[in-house]
């Protein structure tokens, strides 16, 4: 029997969690996002509830790694090799949510060779790992910070490259290993290390809600969710349709969302200003205002877009000072938004470039 999921659009507050969430369904490009609060604040119920907002996908009818039948650059080596005539049957299928477990070892990862049988037969077979079931889909982890480093390591190399490459002893195989990393964690049983935390792309720090009234909203809503569940999530069927409605809207029109010159100096010169390191948080801004965008149904990124990425892409690659925090407001970002912008020149607002596909040229001229 399934279990039953909370809906998403039930979850009282978190706006910020809720935000990275639905920007990583829209564009899973961006690259995770990595929730750090206490116990009891919604963490794993809104990774449960997003995936079940997320639509159907086509996938390749007889290929265990659900690769894309529209891009048969990404295909797993069984398709290769199956369908080089170009030949296939497709299906659709729910998007897959996968939870990861604590315990998992490498090779329960990223899956095994049996290298036996391609020595005394010649035959390639692979056994499919969590990357694999994944793929397309949504890779949850709970209390990732108590997970081995080397396997978050693996996860995240997979997250940025959308692939997965098992090699041993001189034999090979790689499969697509694309998916949404939502990884929740409580900071009182430890942390995880710097160079893991900048990987993830987004982060949000979640506490409990102080509003009594928002407090008895989250009593009310999980007493009738457990008394009972399907006519709990009946009553918030048309709200719920209407945001994965949205969602699959978004996904489609995100990678044509445009940009200007001035956007991505105004995202440079608010990095630069903050002294963040490396550039991996300028492009995780950008596209999460694309996706912001998309999500709101429009062509171009605005201020706004970019502000509200930032604030989810950037507490985590800020170095805080002696007993400072090292969060920023919206209202703070604004106006460090608007000082890179003055910098940039008050001439003609740049040329504008528009967002593509990740196998083409970036910032093609929009025609």
């Amino acid at each position: 029997m399934a279990r039953a999921v909370f809906p998403f659009t039930a979850i009282v507050g978190q706006e910020r969690m809720k935000r990275a969430l639905i920007l990583n369904a829209v564009s899973p490009q961006i690259g995770g996002v990595l929730i750090r609060g206490e116990r009891g604040t919604a963490k794993s119920t809104a990774a449960r509830a997003l995936a079940a907002l997320l639509p159907d996908i086509e996938v390749v009818a007889d290929c265990r790694f659900g690769c894309d039948p529209d891009r048969r650059n990404e295909w797993c080596d069984d398709c290769r090799v199956r369908h080089a005539d170009g030949t296939l049957q497709t299906t659709m299928r729910r998007t897959s949510f996968i939870d990861l477990p604590v315990s998992a070892t490498e090779d329960r990862v990223v899956g095994t060779l049996d290298i036996e049988k391609a020595i005394q037969r010649g035959e390639k077979v692979f056994e499919p790992g969590i990357l694999a079931s994944a793929n397309r889909g949504l890779l949850y982890v709970d209390e990732v910070n108590l997970l081995d480093d080397h396997v978050v390591d693996l996860l995240l190399d997979s997250a940025a490259m959308g692939v997965n490459v098992v090699e041993r002893e001189g034999i090979s195989f790689s499969h697509p290993a694309k998916f949404i990393l939502v990884g929740t964690m409580n900071p009182e049983e430890g942390d995880i290390r710097p160079q893991l935390l900048d990987r993830f792309a987004f982060c949000v720090q979640i506490t409990g809600l102080l509003d009594p009234e928002q407090r008895m909203q989250i009593m009310e809503r999980r007493i009738a969710f457990e008394m009972d569940p399907d006519a709990f999530r009946s009553q918030w069927t048309s709200q719920e349709k209407r945001l994965s409605d949205q969602i699959a809207g978004a996904r489609e029109r995100v990678n044509q969302v445009c940009y200007t010159r001035r956007d991505l100096a105004a995202i440079a010169g608010l990095t630069a200003s903050l002294k963040v390191d490396g550039h991996r948080a300028d492009l995780v801004i950008l596209r999460g205002a694309q996706a912001h965008a998309a999500f709101y149904g429009r062509n171009c990124i605005s201020d706004e877009d970019i502000v509200l990425a930032a604030e989810l892409a950037l507490p985590h690659r800020i170095k805080a000072r002696p007993f400072q925090d090292a969060s920023f407001t919206v209202y703070e970002l604004q106006e460090r938004l608007e000082q890179a912008q003055s910098e940039w020149g008050s001439g003609e607002p740049g040329e504008q470039l528009e967002s593509s596909e990740p196998d083409t040229p970036a910032g093609k001229k929009k025609r």
